[in-house]
């Protein structure tokens, strides 16, 4: 029997990479690998200490684990702007899981249509092919008429191209949202690297009006805390939206362990280790763009977030293989949307050393 599912979704679309990878990789100096994004910093003292203080943890965890929890996310957001009760915030499994699984939770299906940036992480469409959704992709979801949307998908700072919308976009597409129904899930995984211009949640009272029905703001530790091996991220906003999902996750399990629900608390309580690792992310991005200018690229939007959106005005393979040639590895803009062929992807989340190498040999070219 053919599992429609497993049809419906296509490869993975970063085994398409492998060749250039292969090259990139023989390389005299070693690899550059700018691609896929991974932490590769340490991940901070506080997070492991919490975590084997309390590996001892025979019983099972709770969904909404112990109260502190639920409360470091509040003051976590909070801190920038976003108040919310601590009833209205919940952990999840990493934020990739929430996305997509969300459009299944808030029991979506073929009536029902979910919005997506042009260029967008990948998840948002594969989110909405599980629920078996239809989709449009489009930059400005006010643009759209009379569609009426069940789930419209926000990014700012944006993966892939670093955009980042300001207060007054971001609540027109909101208000624009609310009129037709819509929940509005705003992934903010980028929200603390903002370069070029500030972020700004849509929980904050400017852009939601001081009223968070229909909202909800998506975070991760992984890039703010180097914690992608732990599974770290939370969801909040409307109290009734976060309930009924955390109906549904304790129903089926959805829970992340007890030592990394501690190792949450440690973290979401200071920002010291956000505020050093934007600073590590700002001295690669000084490095790495006047590189990849002078190379030959223009950088577009990439006000914030973790890369660089970059195109030589061709076609973005011939740009994946020209840099593999010198060792670097970056990712193809066709993996992001139908209208991004003509740009690649350049991660900042390598060392200090591997960015410094990569800039040299941009600057040889």
């Amino acid at each position: 029997m053919t599992n429609q599912l497993v049809a419906a979704l296509a490869d993975y679309p970063w085994d398409a990479l492998t060749p250039a990878k292969q090259r990139a990789a023989e390389h005299p100096d070693g690899i550059v690998d700018l691609s896929i994004g991974t932490p590769i910093d340490d991940t901070p003292a506080a997070a492991v200490s919490a975590l084997t203080a309390a590996a001892n943890s025979p019983g099972y965890p709770t969904v909404v684990g112990p109260p502190a929890l639920r409360e470091s996310i509040a003051d976590f957001l909070g801190r920038r702007q976003a108040t919310v009760e601590p009833s209205a915030c919940l952990a999840t499994i990493g934020s990739k899981e929430f996305v997509a699984w969300l459009p299944t939770q808030l029991d979506l299906g073929p009536d029902d249509l979910v919005v997506i940036p042009a260029a967008a992480y990948p998840t948002y469409e594969v989110g909405a092919t599980i629920a078996g959704c239809r989709m449009i992709a489009t930059d400005d979801p006010t643009e759209l008429g009379d569609e009426r949307p069940s789930l419209v998908w926000l990014n700012s700072p944006s993966n892939p191209t670093g955009r980042i919308l300001s207060p007054d976009e971001l609540r027109a597409r909101v208000d624009w949202a609310r009129e037709r129904g819509a929940v509005v899930a705003s992934d903010e995984c980028y929200l603390d690297f903002a370069w070029d211009a500030p972020a700004t949640s849509v929980l904050t009272p400017e852009v939601s009006g001081g009223d968070h029905t229909g909202l909800l703001a998506v975070h991760s530790l992984s890039k703010i805390a180097n914690l992608a091996g732990y599974r770290a991220g939370f969801v909040a906003g409307d109290p009734q939206l976060v309930a009924d999902l955390t109906l549904i996750r304790r129903h089926t399990g959805m829970m992340i362990s007890r030592p990394v629900q501690q190792a949450m608390i440690a973290l979401l309580g200071t920002d010291d280790h956000v505020v050093a690792q934007r600073d590590r992310y700002r001295r690669r991005r000084d490095l790495l763009q006047p590189a990849l200018q002078k190379a030959g690229f223009t950088i577009d939007h990439s006000e914030g977030s973790l890369y660089l959106w970059s195109t030589q005005g061709t076609d973005c393979w011939q740009a994946v293989d020209r840099l593999a040639e010198l060792g670097i590895l970056v990712g193809p803009g066709e993996f992001y949307g139908a209208d991004c062929g003509d740009h690649v992807r350049v991660a900042l989340t390598a060392t200090d050393e591997r960015i410094e190498a990569a800039a040299e040999r941009l600057a040889a070219v």
